[in-house]
């Protein structure tokens, strides 16, 4: 655990890789077993975070460095509004994207560098890390085929920029295999949902 009384996961993947269906499946067997969640994602979450998104996801250009700074500002509000406040009261928090995004899509993805990226994340949410990671692992072309023709600025990057992500993701997830579950996206969402639900009651959160 990381210092908090709650339980915070947060759920990564390139674009189309299904981690919102993961993050739904995941709330109702929570609440079904009698535990408070809050379902939040990011960018968004806030009314800032819904401004941002909007911004940076579907507005007129954004420069790469600006991108970064923008969802870190996002990030920054997020914890300190609701991450924060929701674990200090007991509750398990499940988030559609993290820090870890912005570290490989600005800092893989856009090449500006992941430690740097990284470390400023980190600051923003002042190093608050989540007890689980899963990152729900699809190549570049199966998230474009999944997508279909509906794309916002990130997602509409060409297989390189999606690829780098990707590779960065698992890249993080191999270093750090104790904080991190990395499932193949490919598999039916019933059994990647067992297979987190088995990683929690392994980690002695979650009663069999």
């Amino acid at each position: 655990m990381t210092g908090h009384e709650g339980l915070f996961i947060a759920f990564e993947g390139g674009d189309g890789a299904g981690k919102s269906t993961q993050v739904r499946l995941l709330a109702e067997a929570l609440r079904a077993r009698g535990r408070e969640v809050l379902v939040t994602r990011q960018p968004g979450g806030t009314e800032l975070g819904a401004a941002i998104r909007e911004l940076v996801l579907h507005g007129d250009h954004v420069s790469p460095r600006a991108e970064v700074l923008l969802f870190a500002a996002d990030k920054a509000h997020h914890v300190d509004l609701v991450i924060r406040p929701a674990l200090a009261a007991g509750d398990v928090v499940l988030t559609d994207r993290y820090t870890d995004s912005s570290v490989a899509y600005q800092g893989a993805g856009r090449d500006l560098g992941a430690p740097e990226v990284h470390d400023l994340q980190m600051w923003a949410v002042d190093s608050l890390v989540p007890d689980l990671t899963v990152v729900v692992d699809v190549s570049a072309e199966e998230g474009r085929r999944r997508r279909g023709d509906v794309h916002d600025r990130l997602e509409a990057e060409a297989d390189p920029f999606h690829d780098a992500i990707r590779q960065h993701f698992l890249s993080m997830a191999a270093g750090h295999p104790d904080r991190y579950l990395v499932l193949d996206g490919t598999r039916p969402p019933d059994q990647l949902h067992d297979a987190v639900l088995e990683r929690l009651e392994a980690m002695g959160v979650l009663a069999p």
